[in-house]
């Protein structure tokens, strides 16, 4: 008899507090977060969703990576992580983020790490946010060392 996976349940609310600008309540005693729409739609208070967006999978994947390298007991130094947004127009003439790149870099050699083809070749595998996403959005991976030689280069599958 094999046994349901384990459901969590996450949740935010949004209150609208003008036109596009909301505030987001995370609960657990976080504070809130303004979101807003850029000019000319919204006043720029705050992040826009998706720029939220490119936030979670973003911070999802860098701390997979970190994750990754915790696991093997591997000390990369800082990781620093960019990410950017592809936005066009679909069939419909509607603007859609047609794809993301996450541009992860680390503070020491790769040479230094003694896992690292495990830890780029599985880190992602750990990024509930990145691999939910990557099932409707292309996400390309970058990840490049100290000394900027790339470590790995592919979509998230």
């Amino acid at each position: 008899m094999s046994e349901s996976p384990h459901v969590v349940l996450t949740q935010v609310i949004l209150t609208q507090v003008e036109n596009f600008h909301f505030e987001t309540a995370f609960g657990g005693g976080l504070p809130d977060y303004a979101t807003d729409e850029p000019a000319p739609l919204g006043m720029g208070n705050g992040p826009s969703p998706t720029q939220m967006l490119l936030a979670a999978v973003g911070s999802c994947m860098s701390s997979s990576f970190h994750f990754a390298m915790a696991k093997f007991r591997e000390a990369p130094g800082t990781i620093v992580t960019k990410a950017t947004a592809t936005i066009g127009r679909d069939a419909g003439n509607h603007l859609r983020v047609q794809g993301i790149d996450i541009a992860i870099s680390f503070a020491v050699p790769a040479a230094a790490i003694g896992h690292m083809e495990r830890i780029a070749g599985q880190f992602e595998q750990f990024c509930t946010v990145g691999a939910s996403v990557a099932r409707g959005i292309p996400i390309h991976v970058t990840v490049t060392d100290g000394q900027g030689s790339i470590v790995k280069d592919g979509l998230v599958r």
